[in-house]
């Protein structure tokens, strides 16, 4: 039985029946089938359907933002941005997914040579619950619009997003079984893996999740996209414009109540500025206001789920038994799923707030002295998502994000996703690319056509 519990009230939205081992087959064997009609589809049929989709998302974009704030408690705000961020994502593959997957002529000796692009077949996702539209839209769209067929595995907390979202599909029109949702526990997901029917696996989730599906994957020698944790550096250097640039480690460490994998978590900071950082970021986090997500002026709602909360607290207490100092704010131990902004300082390697990705609303503070060790110390981690880099020294930062380990390096920006470009990490944090042309041909044969 699954279940969904919304974590600001603590009340049962609804419970779940699990589809059985006989369901799973069903579904598996129903996307296969689909695939064929589906990758028959010309590029016009299937951008018709997807803007259909889009269109749809638009209208009811409270009504599907409210499901995710009553689901995982992020502010409406924050889940009305969300959903226009799928619309945006979808119109993006539907307009431009027949450019970037045309023929590619390649000169040899041959008469004719060129490369296609052909869809994979049907695609196991395994999705997260902070982004429970966004993250499923950013894989289903490019992958779909290539020819795939999708069946999603979301969180179990946000079954009904899952629902929600394939009831938009079968609402616009989309052929049967090419986008279904399956209703069972994480542990089940290996049970998919193995289907011979789903040809390929995109994950969103933990690196300990990455390893179980990249091992269940790799004996059945299929594909595997991975976009695992982070633990982003976010790196001020005594150039760095400070008032703009603690307005965006706000927001870079607190949107989704620091429930990201993208959200900057370790603030390497010139000593000569941490001391005014600090002190303005503490001015900002004074005028937030925690409380109910359905609350347009609350900025911070609850964490998705208690063992979450339960969980970074932990990782808290260990931090500050090891030398850390709570130097901001104070740890809520209540049987809420509220967690209050905290700041750390005195972070150093050893700690979980320095070595580990702490999944929400804590600033651990690490001082350095020069850009070389500002380097040094965002490189030393077993993470490479993303970094970023702030200064009014643009040169420099340049030439600083070439020797970041990381998929992403933002300069004066707070690390995001942008449906233009490539989105994934290095390290644990993963492998393979969303987003952009790269991700689009993530999943698609690149087959060569020689003729002589």
């Amino acid at each position: 039985m699954l279940q969904s519990i919304n974590p600001y009230t603590q009340q049962l939205i609804k419970e779940y029946d699990e589809h059985s081992f006989e369901e799973l087959d069903i579904i598996t064997e129903k996307s296969a089938q689909a695939f064929l009609l589906w990758r028959k589809k010309s590029f016009v049929e299937r951008t018709l359907l997807f803007k259909k989709l889009s269109t749809l998302l638009l209208s009811k974009k409270i009504v599907f933002a409210n499901i995710i704030t009553a689901e995982m408690g992020k502010p409406l705000n924050e889940a009305i941005a969300e959903i226009e961020k799928c619309v945006n994502g979808i119109n993006y593959y539907a307009e431009k997914a027949e450019r970037l997957l045309q023929p590619t002529k390649i000169e040899t000796d041959a008469s004719e040579s060129y490369l296609v692009n052909e869809p994979l077949g049907p695609i196991l996702a395994l999705m997260p619950w902070n982004f429970p539209f966004w993250q499923v839209f950013r894989c289903a769209a490019p992958a779909m619009m290539a020819g795939n067929t999708i069946v999603l595995k979301l969180s179990p907390n946000t079954t009904g997003c899952a629902l929600a979202i394939e009831e938009a599909f079968h609402d616009v029109g989309f052929p049967d079984g090419c986008f279904q949702s399956v209703k069972i526990q994480n542990e089940t997901s290996s049970y998919l893996i193995q289907k011979k029917e789903l040809r390929a696996v995109s994950l969103t989730g933990s690196e300990r999740a990455g390893s179980i599906v990249a091992a269940e994957a790799g004996k059945q020698l299929k594909k595997t996209i991975l976009e695992l944790g982070g633990s982003d550096p976010f790196i001020v250097l005594k150039e760095a414009d400070l008032d703009y640039t603690v307005q965006m480690a706000i927001i870079a460490r607190l949107q989704n109540a620091g429930q990201s994998c993208i959200a900057a978590k370790r603030f390497i900071l010139d000593k000569t500025i941490a001391k005014e950082f600090i002190e303005k970021l503490i001015e900002h986090l004074n005028l937030l206001k925690t409380g109910n997500p359905l609350d347009p002026s609350v900025t911070i709602g609850p964490m998705a789920r208690i063992d979450l909360k339960y969980g970074l607290i932990e990782q808290v207490k260990k931090s500050i038994a090891a030398g850390a100092l709570l130097y901001y704010g104070s740890l809520n131990e209540n049987s809420d799923s509220f967690f209050s902004p905290l700041i750390l300082t005195n972070v150093k390697q050893g700690m979980p707030a320095y070595n580990e990705e702490l999944f929400g609303p804590v600033f651990s503070i690490i001082e350095v002295d020069t850009k070389e060790e500002a380097i040094r110390v965002a490189n030393d981690s077993p993470y490479g998502l993303g970094a970023s880099i702030w200064t009014k020294n643009t040169d420099e930062a340049k030439e600083m994000a070439l020797e970041i380990e990381s998929g992403m390096v933002f300069i004066n920006d707070s690390v995001h996703s942008d449906v233009r470009l490539p989105f994934g990490g290095t390290k644990i944090s993963g492998y393979g690319r969303e987003l952009s042309e790269a991700g689009i041909k993530e999943f698609v044969n690149i087959k060569t056509i020689y003729l002589k």
